[in-house]
């Protein structure tokens, strides 16, 4: 038997926007957690790829990468609308990471390369093991907080050396530039911070100035995170919710304003294997709309607080991927460089009133269509013409 993913979103503070890879805005999610939790499972189910999942330690070593394409209605619609040479639509990249054992950050296991992988991802897709059963597991008997714990302890350590390094930095700066004082003070808050086991995610930064200094810091454990509670078949067919092990996953993520959702890995990997009408009719029968990867991708977008404008032309209907916040100009730079050098304007209508007139040109006939200038922010689904002069 086949299931969907429940996924219950939690988020109790706000966050500053995720810093998107510079591909074009792509966002990647690195899936981590302890060997044999099953990472490679569960990447293997996202992105319907056949990375090698096995009941031993450090199965994964290299890590395994897949883009897969982020389902947007409203991209379809125009994709229809406009009979387009090509439908592009926006991405997000996985990343099946090597399973990190205690003393990572010391170099143990895979330790070095674990946190290498890790620093070039947008958030964290952190699996932890909810389920008994033969397979082997590094810690014994499956514990989801201990095994989290243990990856955390590790990244936190890595950030201590890191901001230990750029305090002595400015401490002696200090010597010559009194300027940087309120720096000196914030880094030695924050190492105290860590040094108490924290992650730098929690902390409460209300300074701007402080949030400056801490997004130009790459800490690992300032990354944003969704955890993975992973069920066996009967223990997620009976009711997740009630599961022991997910309620304790869901509670720290609570306490964290992380993302947490309760899946079956397994199930999820045998759904990937269903398309087309198949699909369609197995969703039907379980009354949901989506599957585990599409809902997923909404709770990213949300936890990392990013959103999509739409183009349209006739030889490409797009969907790009952006921070919530941004200006025109830097959206418009997500397509061309040159389009955010010589930014001149921005021709925006809402998809919703471009579907309801039935397309651009009615909606400028009806004066829908606003001209906007640099310092417009971005919203959700807006439908954009970039004027520009280089």
């Amino acid at each position: 038997m086949l299931m969907i993913s429940r996924i219950h979103y939690i988020i109790n503070r706000e966050r500053i926007p995720a810093r998107l890879s510079p591909e074009r805005g792509v966002m990647k999610i690195g899936i981590v957690g302890l060997p044999n939790t099953g990472k490679s499972t569960l990447f293997n189910a996202l992105t319907g790829s056949s990375a090698a999942a096995a009941n031993y330690p450090f199965c994964t070593i290299e890590p395994n990468k897949a883009t897969v394409p982020v389902p947007d209605a409203r991209l379809d619609y125009l994709g229809v609308l406009y009979y387009p040479k090509k439908t592009v639509p926006a991405v997000i990249e996985f990343v099946d990471i090597a399973g990190l054992v205690a003393g990572a950050s010391k170099g143990e296991g895979l330790g070095n390369k674990f946190l290498s992988h890790i620093r070039e991802v947008d958030a964290i897709l952190h699996v932890a093991r909810c389920f008994d059963g033969s397979s082997s597991h590094i810690g014994g008997v499956p514990d989801p907080i201990r095994d989290i714990d243990v990856v955390d302890i590790e990244l936190i350590l890595s950030d201590i050396e890191i901001v230990e390094r750029r305090l002595n930095r400015a401490e002696k700066a200090l010597k010559g530039d009194k300027s940087i004082a309120a720096e000196y003070d914030f880094l030695t808050r924050l190492l105290n911070w860590l040094e108490e086991g924290n992650n730098a995610r929690e902390m409460v930064v209300s300074e701007q100035a402080e949030q400056t200094v801490l997004s130009e810091i790459p800490l690992l454990s300032n990354k944003p995170v969704i955890y993975a509670a992973n069920l066996s078949d009967d223990d997620f067919f009976a009711s997740s919710s009630e599961n022991v092990n997910y309620k304790k996953v869901s509670e720290l993520a609570e306490s964290r304003g992380a993302g947490v959702f309760a899946i079956c890995a397994l199930a999820e990997q045998e759904l990937s294997r269903l398309e087309g009408k198949e699909l369609e009719e197995f969703l039907s029968e379980f009354g949901v709309g989506q599957n585990g990867l599409h809902r997923l991708i909404q709770e990213s977008y949300a936890l990392l607080g990013l959103i999509s404008f739409l183009t349209i032309g006739d030889d490409e209907v797009r969907a790009w991927t952006i921070t919530r916040g941004t200006k025109a100009p830097e959206a418009a730079g997500k397509i061309h460089s040159d389009f955010q050098r010589g930014f001149i304007r921005a021709e925006v209508v809402s998809f919703d009133e471009l579907k309801a007139c039935g397309g651009m040109a009615p909606s400028r006939e009806k004066g829908l269509v606003r001209s906007e200038g640099e310092s417009y922010i971005m919203k959700d689904g807006d439908v954009v013409l970039f004027r520009f002069n280089v």
